[in-house]
């Protein structure tokens, strides 16, 4: 064997040992079905938010929206709005966590399902426990972790930054009701 040979055997096996943390839970569809199981049709909302709505957003929630084509479907019965649902991103600590949303008509948190967890750690956020107390949520709530959502030790990052998606969520929710 040549040296060659033997650094790309040993590139490849080092590349082939890495250990991938990342981890998809749920598809859009699935999330769906879980959040808004009475719906029997998801209508997607086609929105591009201007400059002064992200800026609305980011004053209202103290978080900036990242992208001006959000992801969201209208949960439908018969006809009938239940409510809302949207799929999001934010930053762990590193990575982007993807979860999901369910905002009833009345502007309450319905549901939150982790899609996807790209991190080594923090992972503690896709436990059904943690993720509960954000049902009921609504704009008005304080949004501040360890008062109405508890930290999880280790996953601090995690939490405070799917709590403020959350309250962002809110806010893109209310102004996409409010046409």
């Amino acid at each position: 064997m040549n040296i060659a040979q033997n650094v790309f055997i040993i590139s490849s096996s080092v590349a082939i040992s890495a250990p991938a943390f990342a981890a998809d839970y749920l598809t859009d569809i699935q999330a769906q079905k879980i959040i808004f199981s009475k719906a029997d049709k998801f209508v997607k909302v086609n929105i591009e938010l201007n400059d002064d709505q992200l800026d609305s957003i980011k004053s209202k929630s103290g978080v900036r929206q990242r992208t001006k084509k959000p992801l969201i479907w209208k949960a439908e019965i018969k006809g009938e709005a239940l409510g809302y649902f949207f799929v999001d991103e934010v930053i762990g600590k590193h990575e982007y966590i993807t979860y999901a949303l369910g905002i009833n008509t009345k502007g309450e948190t319905i549901g939150i399902e982790i899609m996807s967890y790209r991190e080594t750690h923090g992972g503690e956020v896709k436990d059904s426990n943690w993720r509960s107390k954000f049902v009921g949520k609504k704009i008005t709530d304080p949004f501040k972790l360890d008062v109405d959502v508890p930290n999880i030790s280790g996953a601090t990052l995690s939490c405070r930054n799917v709590l403020d998606g959350v309250k962002r969520l809110l806010v893109l929710h209310e102004m996409v009701k409010n046409g």
